[in-house]
């Protein structure tokens, strides 16, 4: 009935039960159950600051929300079909135990402030959750590079192979883009601090804003993206042990943990969408509208937090093929270093580019690889090639190249694994 509810004075008669349906969120947002006892708890505080309670009666509040607390944590608290949400939940239990000084409780307070405010601490303690899964996934990059330093392969540009790398330049260049992902999470979890250290400037817009919940959906979007991004290339360089196998091709292993962390940015981003298409159309203060923040939010830490996990679990595992990325590296491969070559002896790159490009132009017409030119067919496109230039055509000697900061040579690499393994200190320090 209309008048069990924390509204129902001004109705009469029951409501559809679709509607109910419709209406209620207990069935997501007790998730929240600890996050509003702690509410509760302070706001009672402030009440007898302010002498609505008495000492009495707030120690009773304080006992009655204690063993609420208790009895969600054991699993036995007891949901019955009128709770309509989490607030009404915990207060209709609070009366059962102490009676009624327990309405005294709801005393200048809306649900409208109650659940923004427990969403906030709820999301304060999940960012801390997933920066830690995130570290950890960042950090098992940065250790994997360190260790397989030598390995080099092919690097890719439009899907076609471009120059040599070291793989740890390939995996760095990840732990480098999840860093940015963990400032931001820090910056979403900083600013939710900021605004319990003091009063809202505005009550209508504390009630009504969800830029918190916009920003850490943002921000899991795009450390999704940049997983996503990772997994591709994961899945044409390596073999993942924990593979499944095919229902109908008994010789296939399937990367399923790819490409459900692949997956998953597509539903992380339609939360994203979702919820900035609720915030589009509303006028100030609350609407009922905003009650699809919390499966939003629910839905993404749960993703984040067993997406991180695995995700970890692959980079830790997975087996590199060092024969097959040598066997993936070619002579043309080192087209660049040819024209670089001529760079050295005084060519302006450009005329450096198009004397490659003949070079290997040359080599496609008669059928060989561009290291096997002889010295007089490189002469008569350029002069300037000496018989140094055999040295040119070696995958080491290329990457050994590249010493500039962020380049792929062993001093550059080593370099970025120093600087990430700092950089993930003070990140955890913030964490």
């Amino acid at each position: 009935m209309a008048g069990n509810k924390l509204w129902g004075g001004r109705f009469s008669g029951s409501t559809d039960p679709i509607m109910e349906m419709l209406n209620a969120s207990i069935s997501y947002d007790q998730r929240l159950s600890e996050v509003d006892i702690q509410g509760s708890m302070a706001y009672a505080k402030a009440l007898e600051k302010s002498g609505i309670l008495s000492k009495t009666e707030l120690e009773k509040i304080l006992s009655g929300l204690e063993k609420i607390s208790e009895e969600w944590s054991k699993g036995v608290f007891v949901l019955k079909q009128t709770d309509e949400d989490i607030h009404t939940a915990n207060e209709r239990r609070l009366k059962e135990l102490i009676g009624d000084v327990a309405g005294k409780l709801h005393t200048g307070r809306s649900r409208n402030d109650q659940v923004v405010t427990d969403l906030k601490l709820f999301m304060k303690n999940s960012l801390s959750v997933i920066s830690t899964h995130l570290l950890r996934l960042t950090e098992t990059l940065v250790e994997r590079a360190a260790t397989e330093i030598d390995v080099i392969l092919p690097g890719y540009t439009h899907l076609q192979k471009a120059q040599p790398i070291r793989w740890s330049q390939f995996l760095l260049s990840h732990a480098v883009a999840l860093t940015r992902d963990s400032e931001r999470l820090g910056e979403v979890k900083r600013r939710i601090n900021l605004e319990f250290a003091s009063i809202s400037l505005n009550s209508m817009d504390a009630v009504s804003e969800r830029d918190f919940v916009v920003e850490f959906l943002s921000v899991a979007t795009l450390l999704m993206i940049h997983l996503s991004k990772m997994v591709f290339g994961l899945l044409h360089s390596t073999h993942l042990p924990s593979s499944t196998g095919s229902s109908l091709m008994p010789q296939k292993k399937n990367p399923d943990s790819l490409e459900l962390i692949r997956s998953k940015a597509g539903r992380v981003f339609g939360r994203l969408a979702a919820m900035l298409m609720v915030l589009k159309g509303l006028p100030s203060t609350y609407n009922k509208d905003l009650q699809e923040d919390k499966e939003a939010v629910f839905d993404v830490v749960d993703t984040l937090n067993a997406v991180l996990q695995v995700a970890t679990g692959v980079i830790s595992t997975l087996q590199i093929n060092k024969e097959n990325m040598e066997r993936a590296l070619s002579p043309e491969m080192l087209a660049t270093d040819l024209a670089l070559y001529l760079v050295r002896k005084g060519i302006p790159f450009r005329q450096a580019h198009v004397a490659s490009g003949k070079a290997i132009q040359l080599s496609e017409t008669k059928g060989i690889t561009i290291n096997h030119l002889s010295l007089e067919d490189l002469q008569n496109i350029s002069p300037l090639f000496g018989s140094d230039v055999a040295q040119v055509f070696s995958v080491v000697s290329s990457v050994e190249q590249y010493t500039a900061a962020g380049g792929t040579a062993k001093s550059s690499v080593s370099a970025q694994i120093e600087q990430l393994r700092e950089l993930l200190k003070r990140l955890k320090e913030q964490a």
